[in-house]
C-alpha cells in the first residue's frame, strides 16, 4: 500500500502543551496515486501553488499542501603549482568533468534535496610562525584575499604537504546526509546533489569529484574561464587557524533554466546563508525559492554567521518570511535573527521565529538544542561526547533533522536526539565530515524510528 506521513498538529497549540507528545500519524494515499516511487512524508510548504488543503502541520496552517517524494576520509595530497597557480592535486592530474547532465541515465527521477551554495576547496596546512611573519599575516585571522594575493600565498606553500577537501558548511551537510542515507538497512538511497558555482580547473574537477566520491552530485557546469575559490587554512603549533578566503566563481551563483530544472524535480531546496553575503545572489535565491515552492518542494535556509545576518538582515528575512519551510541557526543566530540581547534564552527565540517559520532548529552548544513548531519548543539534550573538534557540529546536526524528514520520522523528540547524536559523533573526531561508518552505526541504530513510524519506503520495488 502507497503510504503518505501526514504531520497531525490539526489544531492551534495551547501553551501549557508539551510538544515532546506530538507524533506524525500515517494514512493511505489516494488511490489514484500514480507514482510508482515511495511516498512517506506529507508536508506544507510555504507557498505551495496548486495544492488542496488538507489540513495543517510543520509545514501546513500557512498556506497549501505538498507530498514530498521519496525518490573515505581525505587524504593527505602533494600540490603542484606554476605561477601559483594550482596544476595537480593528489600526484595525478583530476579528470576535468564537464557539466552534468540531469537528464543522464544515471540520474534519479528527483533528487531528495538540492543544496544551493558556496564551492570552495579547503587547504589545510601546518606551518610555523615564521611562514605567517614572511607572507605578512596576522595569526588567527579570517581574512578575504584577491587572485594575485592567493598566488602568493600558492606559491610559498609549493611542495608543502597538505590536506585538500571540498569544504563549506553546505558541503558538509550534504555530505553527511547523503552518507546517512546511502546505507539505510530498509530504505533506498537518498538522492543528494548541489548546484553552486566552480571553475573549469582542476580545483573545479577536484571539488565536483570529492563530492561525486561521497554520493553528492554537484550539477553545475563549470564556468570554464573562471578560478574556483578556496580557504587556505594555516594552522600554527599553538592551534591557532589563520585562513585566507578567495572567493573565485563562488561569489557568482547565477539563476538559469537548467538550476530551474534542478529544482522542478527536488523535494528540499537548502540555501546556504553565506549567499546572502554575496551582492547578486539574492535575486538567484529569490527565484530559486518561488520555483522550489511553484513545484510543491520545500525550502531550508542554513543561518551560517551572525555577523552575515546582521549585514544582511533584510535580505536575510524576505527570504525567511517568505518562503523558508525549515530554518537551521544556533542560539546566536537565533538571537540575531530576532534582533533579541544575549540575555535572551534560546528558547524564546525559537519559539519566536517559530511564529514565521514552520519548522525551526537552534542549536546551543553542550547545552542542547531546540525543536520550535507553531510558538512552542521541545527541547533536546545533548548527546554525551568527549570533545575533539567542535567544528561542524551544526552541519552535522542540520543533516539529521533533513535525514529525519525525508525518512519519514514522525516523533520530533526523537528526530532531535537522532541529530544530536550526529552532532556529538562528529565533536567527537578531528574533522567535519561525518564518517562513513559512523554514518552506516548511527542510521541502523536508529531504525527504529523509521518502523516506528509505520512507513514503508520499498513500495517501488
Amino acid at each position: 500500500m502507497y503510504i503518505s506521513m501526514a504531520l497531525s498538529l490539526l489544531s492551534p497549540i495551547q501553551s501549557s502543551t508539551s510538544l515532546s507528545s506530538f507524533t506524525l500519524t500515517a494514512f493511505p494515499a489516494p488511490k489514484n496515486a500514480s507514482f510508482l516511487s515511495s511516498i512517506y512524508s506529507l508536508y506544507h510548504p510555504k507557498g505551495a501553488l496548486g495544492s488542496s488543503r488538507t489540513g495543517s502541520s510543520f509545514f501546513g496552517g500557512f498556506r497549501g499542501s505538498r507530498r514530498i517524494e521519496s525518490t573515505a576520509a581525505d587524504k593527505k595530497r602533494q600540490m603542484v603549482s606554476r605561477n601559483g597557480e594550482i596544476e595537480r592535486i593528489g600526484g595525478q592530474d583530476e579528470e576535468l568533468i564537464q557539466g552534468h547532465d540531469d537528464h543522464s541515465p544515471s540520474s534519479p527521477d528527483r533528487w531528495d534535496v538540492l543544496g544551493l551554495g558556496q564551492a570552495m576547496v579547503d587547504f589545510s596546512g601546518v606551518v610555523d610562525d615564521d611562514f605567517l611573519k614572511k607572507l605578512g599575516l596576522q595569526k588567527g585571522t579570517r581574512k578575504l584575499i584577491n587572485h594575485e594575493e592567493r598566488g602568493r600565498v600558492l606559491q610559498a606553500m609549493d611542495g608543502c604537504t597538505y590536506k585538500a577537501a571540498a569544504g563549506g558548511s553546505l558541503s558538509n551537510t550534504l555530505v553527511a546526509l547523503a552518507r546517512l542515507g546511502c546505507r539505510s538497512i530498509s530504505d533506498r538511497p537518498l538522492n543528494v546533489a548541489m548546484a553552486g558555482s566552480i571553475a573549469g580547473d582542476p580545483l573545479g574537477s577536484f571539488y565536483r569529484t570529492k563530492l561525486r566520491q561521497a554520493n553528492v552530485n554537484f550539477l553545475s557546469a563549470p564556468i570554464m574561464d573562471g578560478t574556483t575559490g578556496t580557504v587556505i587554512v594555516l594552522t600554527t603549533p599553538d592551534a591557532q587557524r589563520t585562513m585566507l578566503a578567495y572567493q573565485g566563481t563562488s561569489s557568482v551563483v547565477n539563476y538559469d533554466s537548467c538550476l530551474a530544472s534542478l529544482i522542478s524535480k527536488t523535494n528540499v531546496v537548502v540555501v546556504e546563508g553565506y549567499l546572502f553575503e554575496l551582492p547578486d545572489t539574492i535575486r538567484t535565491i529569490t527565484k530559486a525559492c518561488e520555483e522550489a515552492h511553484r513545484n510543491g518542494a520545500l525550502v531550508a535556509v542554513t543561518a551560517s554567521d551572525v555577523s552575515c545576518i546582521e549585514r544582511h538582515y533584510d535580505d536575510f528575512w524576505d527570504i525567511v518570511g517568505n518562503y523558508a519551510d525549515i530554518i537551521f541557526a544556533n542560539s546566536d543566530e537565533a538571537r540575531a535573527f530576532c534582533h533579541f540581547s544575549a540575555d535572551e534564552s534560546p528558547i524564546s527565540a525559537t519559539r519566536y521565529l517559530s511564529h514565521f517559520v514552520p519548522f525551526v532548529s537552534v542549536t546551543d552548544g553542550i547545552n542542547g538544542s531546540y525543536i520550535g513548531v507553531k510558538g512552542e519548543a521541545i527541547y533536546i539534550p545533548p548527546s554525551p561526547c568527549v570533545p575533539v573538534d567542535t567544528c561542524g557540529a551544526g552541519d552535522a546536526y542540520a543533516s539529521g533533522i533533513l535525514y529525519g524528514i525525508l525518512r519519514g520520522v514522525t516523533d520530533l523528540k526523537g528526530m532531535g536526539d537522532l541529530a544530536a547524536t550526529i552532532a556529538a559523533t562528529v565533536v567527537g573526531q578531528q574533522g567535519t565530515r561525518l564518517r562513513v561508518q559512523d554514518a552506516v552505526r548511527l542510521a541502523r541504530s536508529h531504525e527504529f524510528l523509521l518502523k516506528s513510524s509505520g512507513v514503508r519506503t520499498d513500495v517501488g520495488s
